[in-house]
């Protein structure tokens, strides 16, 4: 009796390790293919390593590869789905933690920047994270950033560090537009105006002579008895350059904002060091 429960414990313990090797070629197989760009077919191979071996052992780390296989194919609803499946797989904190933060960045790259928001403040209350403000304050920062907020943006990064790169970064970006809202108003003053705020010089005092051309004629042809082509043609001509000078201030502003951001974001993307989403 004693050899035969030796013989099967034998057995077992020999199963055990014989799976836990295939589980490891698997995966490093399937890690092959990630670090290779081959997304897609790592995510087949985690996927059939979980369907055979859906053990706790490995639901984690599985479920977080996948997750990282989807986000780096630009699959950030699914890359959510299973970084949200390995956190909910794990008892340590700092797996926790990760798997959370990777839930936030998914999120500031799909542009989801409320919900980044909201999941970076449920961490700062969790007591088990409460020395990790600085990293949440930094995902906030990039969510910010994201949404073309740099005003908050720099808020969040001088919360880290005065001197914080990202801070100095994001003023720069925020000095560097300019009010819609201002650009407009000017407009609606002086024709013209504020096209060249917006930094379109040429098309702004070409918006104001042809305001004051078209006023000229207005009120000149309104002098000399021409009542009907003052008013009709005139006026309506005049009101259609006054007009204009105000969408194209407006028009602008946004289009100077959106060149503005975008370099800053261009330069994120390809020059900056740091970690990003």
């Amino acid at each position: 009796m004693n050899v035969k429960v030796t013989i099967l414990i034998t057995f077992l313990f020999v199963s055990i390790e014989a799976q836990v090797q295939h589980n490891q070629l698997q995966i490093d197989y399937a890690n092959n293919l990630y670090n290779n760009g081959q997304y897609f077919n790592a995510i087949t191979e985690y996927k059939r390593l979980l369907f055979f071996d859906s053990s706790s052992a490995i639901k984690y780390q599985v479920n977080y590869n996948i997750a990282e296989c989807y986000k780096a194919g630009g699959k950030f609803d699914e890359a959510i789905k299973y970084f949200s499946i390995a956190s909910a797989n794990t008892l340590e904190d700092e797996e926790l933690f990760n798997s959370n933060i990777q839930i936030i960045r998914s999120n500031i790259l799909r542009k989801t920047t409320d919900r980044a928001l909201k999941l970076c403040d449920e961490i700062d209350k969790d007591p088990r994270f409460k020395y990790m403000t600085d990293k949440t304050n930094y995902w906030r920062g990039w969510a910010y950033m994201f949404a073309d907020d740099w005003k908050n943006a720099a808020k969040m990064f001088d919360k880290i560090s005065y001197n914080h790169e990202l801070k100095k970064l994001a003023e720069q970006t925020d000095r560097a537009k300019v009010s819609v809202t201002f650009a407009k108003v000017i407009s609606y003053i002086l024709p013209g105006a504020g096209s060249i705020y917006s930094g379109k010089v040429l098309s702004g005092f070409m918006s104001m002579g042809w305001n004051a051309l078209s006023g000229y004629w207005t009120i000149n042809s309104i002098s000399a008895g021409r009542v009907f082509d003052g008013i009709v043609v005139g006026g309506l001509l005049w009101f259609r350059f006054y007009r204009g000078s105000i969408q194209n201030a407006e028009e602008f502003a946004v289009e100077r904002n959106l060149e503005v951001a975008n370099k800053t974001l261009l330069f994120l993307q390809n020059e900056y060091k740091g970690i990003k989403p």
